[in-house]
């Protein structure tokens, strides 16, 4: 898969990789929605691995104009809505929704670019926003697939029972067998009584190369990046 990403602004990385290595463990199908979709790659590798209608919301017009992109070159269609995820109406309800959502706190170290910034920080999409407005639009037992700081699971946590979600799986990403997980990967979903699925951790870096599981990832999603001007 062929993805376009501007040279001078936000571009994914692995946690997207092994985001969407996570959710192929589930039948994804039906309606799906990417919140924050970026450059599309997230919702586009779903959209090329199951049987899905894919939808898209991007607050910024330059990721939009990507995520479109992106999607036509690779033969994939997409409804994509510009604007704050928050605020927009939507004509259906989604069987799934999925995200990489921006989750640094506003103490890490800031970009000088706004429109890295926005991709990043969780002050432009914080949280308990996201659960409201997912609780709104996602089918009685719907699901929401997303990846977040490892540090703020408890949270996370709380907040999705509030909402009325279930944790049915979680898996947490190392970046080093000996270093503390900073990645968790979270499958949720509405109105559930199944107990949480604990997958096996995943450690991204062994002796200073990938490890085979994280090699296999990047493999299964086979996308080769383009960085471009528009």
């Amino acid at each position: 898969m062929i993805i376009y990403q501007p040279s001078d602004g936000y571009c994914y990385n692995s946690d997207t990789i092994f985001l969407y290595d996570f959710l192929s463990n589930f039948k994804i199908k039906g309606n799906v929605l990417d919140i924050g979709s970026g450059s599309g790659v997230l919702g586009l590798l779903v959209a090329r691995d199951f049987p899905v209608n894919l939808s898209a919301v991007e607050k910024q017009d330059k990721m939009a104009f990507f995520t479109n992109l992106n999607a036509k070159v690779n033969g994939i269609e997409i409804d994509v809505k510009i604007g704050d995820f928050q605020n927009i109406e939507f004509e259906k309800k989604f069987d799934f929704l999925i995200s990489n959502p921006p989750f640094y706190h506003e103490n890490v170290l800031r970009s000088k670019k706004e429109e890295i910034d926005i991709s990043r920080y969780a002050m432009y999409l914080p949280f308990e926003d996201m659960l409201k407005k997912t609780n709104k639009i996602l089918k009685p037992k719907g699901a929401l697939i997303f990846c977040y700081d490892a540090k703020q699971l408890q949270r996370l946590i709380s907040l999705l029972s509030i909402y009325k979600f279930t944790v049915e799986a979680i898996k947490f990403i190392h970046p080093k067998k000996e270093k503390e997980a900073n990645l968790v990967m979270i499958y949720a979903k509405k109105s559930s009584k199944s107990l949480c699925k604990i997958f096996p951790p995943m450690i991204v870096f062994e002796d200073g190369e990938y490890t085979q599981e994280a090699m296999k990832a990047f493999e299964k999603a086979g996308v080769h990046s383009i960085k471009c001007k528009i």
